[in-house]
């Protein structure tokens, strides 16, 4: 099979490395890529949300396989391109993206389908978000409405806070568009997880549970991020807990999106609030989490394109996935300044010594090379470093026991990824 992943980051290089295993590639290309991904696949130098180039160089290469990465192709409609180009998308349809695209479309999603979730509030202007906060009081979330690359919810301890995150996403468009609208919600109180389930429209196949750490310091301090790093199995998540969430959230949110007319085909990411009361819906994605793929990916012992092929094909239905018992842990190398201000251009050095240690792997997620072809930091998470073992002790070890190797002194990471909490 010719198969095309669409993206440039850790997780797009974690889905090339899981394909290149499946004995029914033959040839694999990647777009844009990375200097990691073009160690195992073919980079191609279209951007991800060039819909049209993407369909012509499918076209022209005889794809039979696309699988987009990140949200923003989704929310543009990559998959409705590529449906009418006659080539097989495993993703959904712009209308059925809107499930990230549009934090309000959710919530009415939430309530049509009576899907546990935060009680919450749809602001069109920032006055109505001021007398929501009021109302509320705090703690409080503020969502901006549309796609913000990861950073467009505030968690306010304290009504300043909230009325802040407000004139910012909303008075001042630090988001653009994507903040036109907000949604102010209940601040849940328990321990979050992220889930994942494969689905062809009808089915859904669960593909396990992560956790992941969204603020830049240790100890879960300072802004957040795209994801600091990640880890799999969580301690949290039983069989029982993983039929309670199929049952209450992923089969009646299929459901409600056939019924609409917008069937859901995919990767659904359901990110979840364990409460007192249930598990509940903090918001849904439409793709892999980045860096939980990653985590995922290295437990998965079952072949990933057949079941991304029979996602497409409506399939799922027969279809059963085989997982390794060991523990995945992702350590988020990042640039020096981020996320605020990521420096770029600094040399990365020791990763072939990394490459040959045992159960680690490192994925690219923000690197490029020079003119003088040196591996030099391209953007703010730059590096995945990626571990399995035993346990998660185990593999948290072997983790950091790289991630000591590597000679890149203006880069940083967490300390705690995978620790208490």
């Amino acid at each position: 099979m010719r198969v095309l992943v669409i993206g440039s980051g850790g997780r797009e290089h974690a889905l090339c490395w899981a394909l290149a295993a499946s004995p029914l590639l033959g040839t694999l290309f990647c777009a844009p890529g990375n200097p990691g991904i073009a160690e195992i696949a073919t980079c191609v130098p279209i951007g991800a949300t060039d819909i049209a180039a993407l369909v012509d160089f499918a076209r022209a290469h005889a794809i039979d396989l696309v699988l987009p990465g990140p949200e923003a192709p989704l929310a543009l409609g990559v998959t409705d391109a590529m449906t009418a180009a006659g080539i097989p998308c495993c993703g959904p349809s712009a209308a059925a993206a809107r499930l990230e695209s549009s934090k309000s479309f959710t919530k009415a999603l939430c309530a049509e389908a009576d899907l546990p979730t935060a009680a919450w509030e749809i602001c069109a202007t920032a006055e109505q978000a001021r007398a929501a906060v009021a109302r509320r009081g705090a703690p409080v979330v503020v969502k901006a409405d549309g796609l913000a690359a990861g950073k467009g919810v505030v968690v306010a301890a304290t009504t300043a806070e909230a009325l802040a995150a407000i004139e910012t996403i909303m008075t001042d468009r630090a988001l653009g568009e994507a903040g036109a609208t907000v949604v102010i919600e209940e601040c849940l109180v328990g321990k979050e997880i992220s889930f994942f389930a494969l689905c062809d429209g009808a089915h859904a196949l669960p593909l396990g549970a992560a956790r992941d750490h969204k603020r830049v310091g240790d100890g879960d301090t300072g802004p957040n991020t795209g994801g600091m790093g990640a880890f799999s199995p969580v301690p949290e998540m039983t069989d029982a807990l993983e039929a309670e969430i199929m049952t209450r959230i992923i089969r009646p949110a299929l459901a409600a999106m056939a019924a609409r007319g917008t069937p859901f085909r995919g990767i659904l990411f359901a990110g979840l609030m364990l409460t007192d009361a249930g598990p509940k819906l903090i918001e849904f994605n439409v793709r892999f989490g980045d860096p939980e793929c990653q985590v995922l990916l290295a437990r998965l012992k079952s072949d990933l394109l057949p079941a991304l092929l029979a996602a497409c094909e409506g399939e799922l239905g027969h279809f059963d996935l085989r997982w390794h018992d060991h523990a995945a842990i992702a350590v988020v190398l990042a640039a020096r300044g981020y996320p605020e201000a990521p420096e770029r251009g600094s040399a990365i050095g020791g990763l072939d010594e990394v490459a040959a240690l045992a159960d680690v792997r490192v994925f690219h997620a923000g690197t490029a090379r020079d003119p003088a072809g040196r591996l030099v930091a391209a953007g703010g998470r730059v590096l995945n470093v990626c571990a399995t073992g035993a346990d998660l002790g185990h593999a948290r070890a072997r983790a950091y026991a790289a991630v000591g190797r590597i000679d890149w002194p203006e880069g940083f990471c967490r300390r705690d990824i995978g620790g208490a909490g």
